[in-house]
């Protein structure tokens, strides 16, 4: 199995590596749900916030090598602390006041397009491919699908300034995550090696983060089934997840990866499905079966790469 894996193409193991990660976080909120009585904030700041460390801790050496280059970066490199350290926390309230489904693919729904904002406004130029455009189009039916689908099945209205207010988080939660994605993106395309990259993020984030739990992270140890979920949280989707994303960085581009974490939600409403009993209507199956037609687009897409002396993938130039 793992001779196959290195004989595929570098574009495919990254796509596959992304769809790893999102089937990891994918079990967030249902492993949430078992723990009720967390502050969302605590299960975010904790979860990103160790998460953070083992990824620096691990990294450790690698961090070593690319200390220079990170301080050569060292803008770019706040930028990406300041947005992953806002993402948890905006996410996690916009789901906790427009719900978990609307909150859940709003956040995600908005990162491809704003990632793609990014690319072009401060990143290389690249030309928007036709097939790109319908895999966004076709991927964003699909989770609008999904959250009207899942809005109507829980039967319950939120006030209408608190479920706007949720939304407008979500949109923050998205752009969070594209502006930390594309940072990692632009320190790898800079020859920071990638587990540097995540580490170095993901480490300066978890030190804004964890203060915070002295005023929110009370819950987190309070019983036996609160403390498994906190360190599941931490330890799989957050460290083994991101793991796997940064490795995935070194072979696509940000806004393709961000369309490939579509299938996050998928897997999330099949979980709510299979283990909370939650129903999911007829077009919300609908709108998982574009999300698919969206993911084999993106994974099956070529680029044009070439490898330099340390593995990172960079566009070819043209002539």
């Amino acid at each position: 199995m793992k001779r196959l894996f290195l004989n595929l193409d570098n574009t495919l193991q990254g796509s596959l590596a992304i769809l790893f990660a999102s089937l990891l976080w994918g079990t967030t909120g249902t492993a949430a749900s078992f723990a009720p009585s967390i502050n969302p904030l605590a299960i975010g700041a904790f979860s990103m916030g160790v998460g953070g460390l083992l990824l620096s801790l691990c990294a450790y050496k690698k961090l070593h090598q690319d200390w220079q280059k990170l301080l050569q970066n060292k803008r770019v490199l706040l930028i990406g602390t300041l947005g992953l350290a806002v993402y948890p926390l905006a996410f996690y309230s916009s789901m906790r006041l427009a719900g978990v489904a609307v909150g859940t693919v709003v956040s995600i729904a908005s990162a491809p397009f704003m990632t793609m904002m990014i690319e072009r406004l401060f990143g290389k130029k690249q030309t928007v491919s036709s097939r790109w455009l319908l895999s966004f189009l076709l991927g964003t039916a699909g989770i609008a699908l999904l959250t009207f689908a899942e809005h109507a099945d829980d039967g319950q209205n939120a006030e209408q300034a608190s479920r706007l207010l949720g939304i407008l988080l979500g949109l923050v939660a998205g752009l969070s995550y594209s502006v930390y994605a594309w940072v990692a993106k632009r320190l790898i395309d800079n020859n920071v090696q990638s587990e540097s990259a995540m580490a170095a993020i993901f480490g300066s984030g978890a030190l804004l983060l964890l203060p915070s739990l002295v005023f929110t992270g009370g819950e987190l140890f309070s019983s036996p089934l609160n403390a498994t979920v906190s360190l599941y949280m931490a330890l799989v989707p957050m460290f083994v997840g991101y793991l796997a994303f940064g490795f995935a960085l070194r072979h696509v581009n940000a806004s393709k990866a961000t369309l490939l974490t579509l299938f996050e939600p998928v897997v999330a409403a099949v979980l709510a499905v299979v283990i909370v009993g939650e129903l999911i209507s007829v077009q919300g199956w609908a709108g998982m079966g574009l999300i698919m037609v969206c993911l084999y687009l993106q994974a099956t897409e070529k680029q044009a790469v070439v490898e330099n002396s340390r593995g990172i993938c960079q566009p070819e130039k043209a002539g």
